[in-house]
C-alpha cells in the first residue's frame, strides 16, 4: 500500500469588520452636535428678554415638572402605605365609623386628584420633548411665561382655556 500524506491545511480567522457609528442627527437647530446639555442654576426664572421657549426655559420647565412630580408621588406613598388612613371601622360607634368613612373618602378623592395632575405632569414632559410645550394645543399661540409659571401644565392659552371650560359646562347641563 503506498504511504498517504495528511495535509495540514491552514485555517484563516476572519476578523469582523469594525462596525462604523452613524452620525448623530441634528434634531432641531437650537440642539447642536457638539454641545452637551444646557445647564441652568438653581435660582433660574425665565425672562420675557430671552426667546419665548429656548433651550433654558424647556430645561426649566421640565426640572420644575419632575420635581414636583416626585413630590406628589411621595405624597401619595405616604398617604397610602404609612398609615394616615388608619382603619376605625372597627369601632363600636356608629358615629366614628361614619366619621372615618368619611375621612377616608376625602383622602382617597385628594389622591385621586393628585394621580390625574400625575398624568397631566407626564403629558407635559412629553410635550417638552416633542417641542411643542408652551404653545396652546388649539390655536399654536404661545401660552404665556407667567402662566406656565403658575400652572406649568397648562396646555391652553386664558382664551382657549374659557372656551373649553364653557363648552364643558354646556355640554355638562345636557
Amino acid at each position: 500500500m503506498p504511504k498517504t500524506s495528511k495535509i495540514k491545511k491552514k485555517i484563516k480567522k476572519i476578523k469582523p469588520k469594525p462596525i462604523s457609528k452613524p452620525k448623530p442627527k441634528v434634531i432641531s437647530k437650537q440642539k447642536e452636535i457638539n454641545k452637551g446639555p444646557i445647564k441652568i442654576s438653581k435660582t433660574y426664572i425665565p425672562k420675557d428678554t430671552e426667546k419665548y421657549m429656548c433651550e433654558k426655559h424647556r430645561v426649566f420647565f421640565k426640572i420644575k415638572l419632575q420635581e414636583w412630580k416626585k413630590e406628589l408621588v411621595k405624597a401619595n406613598n405616604e398617604a397610602l402605605y404609612n398609615g394616615s388612613m388608619d382603619d376605625n371601622s372597627i369601632s363600636a360607634d356608629i358615629v366614628d365609623q361614619a366619621s372615618s368613612y368619611t375621612d377616608k373618602n376625602v383622602e382617597m378623592k385628594a389622591i385621586n386628584r393628585q394621580i390625574k395632575l400625575i398624568s397631566e405632569i407626564d403629558k407635559a414632559l412629553v410635550r417638552i420633548k416633542d417641542d411643542t410645550y408652551g404653545y396652546c394645543l388649539d390655536t399654536a399661540e404661545p401660552i404665556g411665561l407667567k402662566r406656565l409659571m403658575a400652572r406649568p401644565v397648562a396646555k391652553y392659552t386664558i382664551a382657549a382655556q374659557e372656551k373649553h371650560e364653557k363648552n364643558e359646562k354646556v355640554h355638562a347641563d345636557d
